[in-house]
């Protein structure tokens, strides 16, 4: 009978180690005391963990290589900050620090660029949420959290709201068998109306039957955001000139468009 063999990063998934818990310490025992190899033999018994924790972000859009890369990177740091004193597994430890790398991953190469102490917050968030949860068992509200920081509740859902990855159009949300309905499919466009594309069609009509000096007063102040006495200075005629050639080009641009 044939295993399954699936390669992550070239790595031989069905071959993987696992080791048992006084195994663990053993070697934990040995890296601490110096020995590169038990580190070693560490990480590669616990790379199973990282495939577990992956498994969570799969319907991200994101290449399994890439986080099971990241994921390796928070187990190694788990590995070398683990402290034997404690009366914990290993895995209870080392799988929100895992989660915790693949985050920060996820979100610094989010395609919506988020402002450096808006992330923060954020992340302070999740931790503050995935304490609070372990404590109470259950989900904290906006409220709690937002006074674990001393922030008020409108930066934190702010903050988290801004982190969350982005819904392509075409993901299905209805399928009853036949053809799905997609995000775009309940979307409505208000910039693509029939009656948008008319009255687009009607104003260049009506800006091309202006003479040169109406195009450029219009594109300067409409535009550009240029105001009448920067538009007067520019093309050398008085601020009232520019206010009345202005007033004509309008007037007559609604007689072409009617």
């Amino acid at each position: 009978m044939m295993r399954n063999k699936v390669e992550i990063c070239g790595v031989d998934t069905s071959k993987l180690p696992v080791l048992k818990n006084e195994e663990m310490r053993e070697l934990f025992k040995q890296m601490q005391a110096g020995d590169l190899s038990a580190r070693e033999k560490l990480v590669n018994g616990n790379l199973r963990l990282v495939l577990s924790v992956i498994q969570r972000f799969n319907n991200r859009g994101e290449y399994v290589d890439d986080l099971f890369q990241v994921g390796c990177i928070g187990l190694m740091k788990s590995i070398d900050n683990f402290d034997l004193s404690q009366n914990v597994r290993f895995s209870t430890y080392a799988v929100p620090m895992i989660i915790g790398e693949i985050r920060r991953y996820l979100r610094d190469n989010n395609p919506i660029r988020v402002s450096r102490s808006l992330r923060d917050i954020a992340y302070k968030s999740l931790q503050v949420r995935e304490r609070l949860m372990a404590e109470s068992s259950k989900e904290p509200t906006a409220e709690e959290i937002a006074k674990e920081l001393d922030v008020p509740k409108e930066e934190i859902v702010f903050a988290l709201d801004a982190i969350q990855d982005p819904v392509s159009l075409f993901e299905p949300i209805y399928n009853d068998g036949g053809d799905p309905i997609y995000v775009v499919d309940q979307i409505s466009d208000e910039k693509n109306k029939d009656s948008n594309w008319i009255d687009e069609i009607a104003l260049k009509e009506g800006i091309r039957r202006l003479n040169e000096r109406e195009k450029m007063i219009l594109k300067k102040r409409f535009f550009q955001g240029k105001t009448q006495m920067e538009v007067a200075e520019e093309i050398g005629i008085s601020q009232a000139q520019v206010s009345r050639l202005e007033k004509a080009a309008i007037k007559q641009m609604s007689k072409n468009i009617q």
